[in-house]
Protein backbone atom coordinates (compact mmCIF):
# COMPACT_ATOMS: atom_id res chain seq x y z
CA UNK A 1 0.00 0.00 0.00
CA UNK A 2 1.12 3.39 -0.79
CA UNK A 3 1.32 5.89 2.20
CA UNK A 4 -0.38 9.08 1.94
CA UNK A 5 1.70 11.98 2.51
CA UNK A 6 1.71 14.00 6.08
CA UNK A 7 -0.58 17.04 5.63
CA UNK A 8 0.86 19.85 7.23
CA UNK A 9 -1.57 22.04 9.31
CA UNK A 10 -2.58 25.38 7.18
CA UNK A 11 -1.28 28.41 8.48
CA UNK A 12 -3.84 30.98 9.76
CA UNK A 13 -5.39 33.33 7.24
CA UNK A 14 -3.18 36.65 7.54
CA UNK A 15 -4.15 39.29 10.21
CA UNK A 16 -6.33 42.58 8.64
CA UNK A 17 -4.17 45.09 8.00
CA UNK A 18 -6.94 48.17 8.00
CA UNK A 19 -8.58 50.03 10.79
CA UNK A 20 -11.84 49.47 12.20
CA UNK A 21 -14.67 52.15 11.60
CA UNK A 22 -14.27 55.15 12.81
CA UNK A 23 -17.51 55.27 15.05
CA UNK A 24 -16.76 52.34 16.25
CA UNK A 25 -13.23 53.19 17.39
CA UNK A 26 -14.01 56.37 19.04
CA UNK A 27 -16.97 54.45 21.07
CA UNK A 28 -13.84 52.04 22.05
CA UNK A 29 -11.57 54.81 23.10
CA UNK A 30 -14.58 56.82 24.78
CA UNK A 31 -15.62 53.80 26.72
CA UNK A 32 -12.05 53.32 27.95
CA UNK A 33 -11.63 56.79 29.22
CA UNK A 34 -14.62 56.87 31.17
CA UNK A 35 -13.74 53.20 33.03
CA UNK A 36 -10.39 55.38 33.39
CA UNK A 37 -11.53 58.36 34.48
CA UNK A 38 -14.06 57.24 37.18
CA UNK A 39 -11.69 54.95 38.70
CA UNK A 40 -8.83 57.87 39.30
CA UNK A 41 -11.64 60.60 40.22
CA UNK A 42 -15.11 59.35 40.31
CA UNK A 43 -16.00 61.72 37.37
CA UNK A 44 -17.37 60.42 34.13
CA UNK A 45 -15.66 61.77 30.78
CA UNK A 46 -17.67 63.32 28.32
CA UNK A 47 -18.13 61.39 24.89
CA UNK A 48 -17.90 63.44 22.10
CA UNK A 49 -19.33 61.29 19.86
CA UNK A 50 -22.57 60.58 22.13
CA UNK A 51 -25.91 62.09 20.26
CA UNK A 52 -29.41 63.06 22.11
CA UNK A 53 -32.88 62.96 20.08
CA UNK A 54 -33.92 66.45 21.77
CA UNK A 55 -33.83 68.30 25.16
CA UNK A 56 -35.57 65.78 26.41
CA UNK A 57 -33.31 62.94 26.33
CA UNK A 58 -30.38 65.22 27.55
CA UNK A 59 -32.86 66.23 30.75
CA UNK A 60 -33.26 62.09 31.20
CA UNK A 61 -29.58 61.27 31.00
CA UNK A 62 -28.56 63.93 33.57
CA UNK A 63 -26.43 66.13 30.84
CA UNK A 64 -28.83 69.39 31.81
CA UNK A 65 -31.51 69.88 34.25
CA UNK A 66 -34.82 71.47 34.28
CA UNK A 67 -36.71 73.18 36.33
CA UNK A 68 -40.40 73.35 37.36
CA UNK A 69 -42.97 74.36 36.11
CA UNK A 70 -40.94 72.92 33.23
CA UNK A 71 -39.26 69.87 34.20
CA UNK A 72 -37.92 68.94 30.69
CA UNK A 73 -36.87 72.54 29.93
CA UNK A 74 -37.92 74.55 26.88
CA UNK A 75 -35.85 74.39 23.35
CA UNK A 76 -38.34 76.62 21.36
CA UNK A 77 -35.32 77.11 18.65
CA UNK A 78 -34.89 73.39 18.33
CA UNK A 79 -30.41 74.18 19.45
CA UNK A 80 -30.61 70.24 21.25
CA UNK A 81 -31.97 68.35 18.38
CA UNK A 82 -29.50 66.04 17.69
CA UNK A 83 -27.25 67.73 19.23
CA UNK A 84 -23.53 66.33 20.87
CA UNK A 85 -23.02 65.70 24.62
CA UNK A 86 -19.48 67.44 24.04
CA UNK A 87 -22.15 70.47 22.73
CA UNK A 88 -24.36 70.14 25.17
CA UNK A 89 -21.95 70.73 27.66
CA UNK A 90 -20.69 73.69 26.12
CA UNK A 91 -24.11 75.19 26.05
CA UNK A 92 -24.84 74.86 29.74
CA UNK A 93 -21.57 76.11 30.02
CA UNK A 94 -22.32 79.29 28.32
CA UNK A 95 -25.52 79.51 30.25
CA UNK A 96 -24.45 79.79 33.75
CA UNK A 97 -21.63 82.23 32.50
CA UNK A 98 -23.99 84.53 31.23
CA UNK A 99 -26.29 83.52 34.42
CA UNK A 100 -23.11 85.45 36.05
CA UNK A 101 -22.28 88.19 34.16
CA UNK A 102 -26.07 89.06 34.83
CA UNK A 103 -26.88 88.60 37.89
CA UNK A 104 -23.48 90.87 38.41
CA UNK A 105 -24.67 93.66 35.97
CA UNK A 106 -28.45 93.73 38.10
CA UNK A 107 -26.47 94.61 40.85
CA UNK A 108 -24.73 97.01 39.69
CA UNK A 109 -27.00 98.48 37.51
CA UNK A 110 -29.09 99.25 40.82
CA UNK A 111 -26.31 100.01 43.35
CA UNK A 112 -24.57 101.76 40.91
CA UNK A 113 -27.70 104.35 40.56
CA UNK A 114 -27.79 105.01 43.99
CA UNK A 115 -24.05 106.17 44.95
CA UNK A 116 -24.03 107.77 41.39
CA UNK A 117 -22.94 111.45 42.44
CA UNK A 118 -21.64 110.01 45.48
CA UNK A 119 -17.89 112.29 46.12
CA UNK A 120 -16.03 108.86 46.87
CA UNK A 121 -16.78 107.31 43.66
CA UNK A 122 -14.69 109.02 40.37
CA UNK A 123 -14.87 112.59 41.91
CA UNK A 124 -19.05 112.55 41.69
CA UNK A 125 -18.33 113.15 37.95
CA UNK A 126 -20.97 110.07 36.97
CA UNK A 127 -24.61 110.46 37.04
CA UNK A 128 -27.47 109.65 34.84
CA UNK A 129 -29.05 105.87 33.98
CA UNK A 130 -26.85 103.44 34.31
CA UNK A 131 -26.34 102.53 31.07
CA UNK A 132 -24.93 106.01 30.62
CA UNK A 133 -21.86 105.22 33.23
CA UNK A 134 -19.41 103.49 31.56
CA UNK A 135 -19.02 105.96 29.36
CA UNK A 136 -18.12 108.55 32.25
CA UNK A 137 -15.36 107.00 34.22
CA UNK A 138 -12.15 107.97 33.47
CA UNK A 139 -9.73 105.86 30.70
CA UNK A 140 -7.30 104.64 33.34
CA UNK A 141 -10.49 102.31 34.81
CA UNK A 142 -11.02 101.26 30.99
CA UNK A 143 -7.66 99.97 30.80
CA UNK A 144 -7.58 98.31 34.49
CA UNK A 145 -11.24 97.05 33.81
CA UNK A 146 -9.93 95.53 30.35
CA UNK A 147 -7.08 93.83 31.61
CA UNK A 148 -8.51 91.88 34.54
CA UNK A 149 -11.43 90.71 32.03
CA UNK A 150 -8.40 89.43 30.13
CA UNK A 151 -6.72 87.98 32.94
CA UNK A 152 -10.21 86.12 34.22
CA UNK A 153 -11.18 84.81 30.68
CA UNK A 154 -7.35 83.74 30.24
CA UNK A 155 -8.05 81.72 33.16
CA UNK A 156 -11.05 80.42 32.17
CA UNK A 157 -10.06 79.12 28.59
CA UNK A 158 -6.64 77.31 30.44
CA UNK A 159 -9.20 75.74 33.06
CA UNK A 160 -11.77 74.48 30.84
CA UNK A 161 -11.42 74.30 27.28
CA UNK A 162 -9.33 72.43 24.94
CA UNK A 163 -6.20 73.11 23.23
CA UNK A 164 -7.89 73.85 19.74
CA UNK A 165 -4.51 72.72 18.10
CA UNK A 166 -4.36 69.56 19.93
CA UNK A 167 -8.56 68.74 19.74
CA UNK A 168 -10.60 66.92 17.06
CA UNK A 169 -12.45 70.32 16.34
CA UNK A 170 -13.11 74.09 17.67
CA UNK A 171 -15.04 75.20 21.00
CA UNK A 172 -14.78 71.54 22.41
CA UNK A 173 -14.49 71.73 26.92
CA UNK A 174 -12.33 69.01 28.35
CA UNK A 175 -13.90 66.03 28.85
CA UNK A 176 -13.22 65.85 32.66
CA UNK A 177 -14.44 69.57 33.14
CA UNK A 178 -17.85 70.19 34.67
CA UNK A 179 -19.88 73.48 33.65
CA UNK A 180 -19.62 76.26 36.04
CA UNK A 181 -16.92 74.56 38.05
CA UNK A 182 -13.61 76.46 38.54
CA UNK A 183 -12.92 75.45 41.37
CA UNK A 184 -12.86 78.66 43.16
CA UNK A 185 -14.19 78.96 46.94
CA UNK A 186 -12.39 81.27 48.50
CA UNK A 187 -15.08 81.91 51.34
CA UNK A 188 -15.23 77.88 51.56
CA UNK A 189 -19.44 78.05 51.18
CA UNK A 190 -19.37 74.39 49.74
CA UNK A 191 -16.61 72.76 52.19
CA UNK A 192 -17.85 70.11 53.93
CA UNK A 193 -21.26 70.05 51.76
CA UNK A 194 -22.49 67.03 50.37
CA UNK A 195 -24.16 66.58 46.95
CA UNK A 196 -27.73 66.97 47.41
CA UNK A 197 -26.57 70.25 48.83
CA UNK A 198 -24.47 71.11 46.27
CA UNK A 199 -26.46 69.89 43.49
CA UNK A 200 -29.45 71.95 45.59
CA UNK A 201 -27.15 75.33 45.50
CA UNK A 202 -26.18 74.87 41.83
CA UNK A 203 -29.99 74.61 40.66
CA UNK A 204 -30.63 77.54 42.70
CA UNK A 205 -28.00 79.37 41.06
CA UNK A 206 -28.52 79.20 37.18
CA UNK A 207 -32.42 80.06 38.69
CA UNK A 208 -31.53 83.09 39.61
CA UNK A 209 -28.92 83.56 36.71
CA UNK A 210 -32.06 83.04 34.44
CA UNK A 211 -34.12 85.41 36.30
CA UNK A 212 -31.36 87.95 36.09
CA UNK A 213 -30.98 87.32 32.29
CA UNK A 214 -34.59 88.74 31.66
CA UNK A 215 -34.74 91.56 34.04
CA UNK A 216 -30.77 93.68 32.90
CA UNK A 217 -32.54 92.97 29.55
CA UNK A 218 -35.43 94.73 30.82
CA UNK A 219 -33.36 97.71 32.96
CA UNK A 220 -31.30 98.34 29.37
CA UNK A 221 -34.18 98.35 27.02
CA UNK A 222 -36.28 100.50 29.65
CA UNK A 223 -33.26 103.03 30.11
CA UNK A 224 -32.94 103.25 26.15
CA UNK A 225 -36.39 104.37 25.86
CA UNK A 226 -37.29 107.11 28.67
CA UNK A 227 -33.29 108.17 29.09
CA UNK A 228 -34.40 107.74 33.20
CA UNK A 229 -33.06 106.37 36.07
CA UNK A 230 -34.57 102.69 37.05
CA UNK A 231 -36.24 103.22 40.75
CA UNK A 232 -37.07 106.75 40.45
CA UNK A 233 -38.70 106.03 36.73
CA UNK A 234 -40.38 103.10 38.09
CA UNK A 235 -41.99 104.96 41.40
CA UNK A 236 -43.17 107.75 39.38
CA UNK A 237 -44.80 105.85 37.17
CA UNK A 238 -46.31 103.98 40.18
CA UNK A 239 -47.48 107.44 41.86
CA UNK A 240 -48.65 109.14 39.10
CA UNK A 241 -49.17 107.07 35.70
CA UNK A 242 -47.95 107.49 32.33
CA UNK A 243 -48.68 111.40 32.12
CA UNK A 244 -46.12 111.47 35.57
CA UNK A 245 -43.45 109.83 33.47
CA UNK A 246 -43.50 111.78 30.50
CA UNK A 247 -43.19 114.90 32.47
CA UNK A 248 -40.34 113.60 34.39
CA UNK A 249 -38.42 112.67 30.97
CA UNK A 250 -39.12 115.41 29.19
CA UNK A 251 -38.00 117.31 32.21
CA UNK A 252 -35.18 115.27 33.56
CA UNK A 253 -33.44 113.73 30.04
CA UNK A 254 -30.30 115.44 29.26
CA UNK A 255 -30.40 117.79 32.13
CA UNK A 256 -26.80 118.15 33.55
CA UNK A 257 -27.53 115.81 36.50
CA UNK A 258 -30.23 113.87 35.55
CA UNK A 259 -30.07 111.51 38.61
CA UNK A 260 -30.64 114.52 40.92
CA UNK A 261 -33.15 115.88 38.43
CA UNK A 262 -35.39 112.24 38.89
CA UNK A 263 -35.31 111.92 42.28
CA UNK A 264 -36.32 115.49 43.37
CA UNK A 265 -39.18 115.02 40.40
CA UNK A 266 -40.01 111.95 42.72
CA UNK A 267 -40.01 113.62 45.46
CA UNK A 268 -42.25 116.15 44.44
CA UNK A 269 -44.55 113.90 42.76
CA UNK A 270 -44.57 112.01 46.00
CA UNK A 271 -45.36 115.06 48.15
CA UNK A 272 -47.99 115.97 45.67
CA UNK A 273 -49.67 112.60 45.65
CA UNK A 274 -49.78 112.76 49.70
CA UNK A 275 -51.23 116.13 49.55
CA UNK A 276 -53.83 114.97 47.23
CA UNK A 277 -55.17 112.25 50.07
CA UNK A 278 -55.52 115.03 52.50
Amino acid sequence: LRRRPRQHARAPPPARTHTPHLPTKMAAICAMNIVAKAATTGKVKTSQSKTYKDLGAAVKAGLVRGTAPFPEGIDAFGFFNGISEGEAKRYADVEITHARICMLASLGFLVGEQVEGSSFLFDSNVTGPAINHFQQVPGLFWGLLGAAIFTVEASRVQYAWQNPFDAEKLFLLKDDYTPGDYNFDPLKLSKGKDEAWLNDMKLKEINNGRVAMVAISGMVAQELVNGLNLIPADEVLEMGKEGALKAMEAQCTGAPDEAACAKAFEAAERAAVFASTL
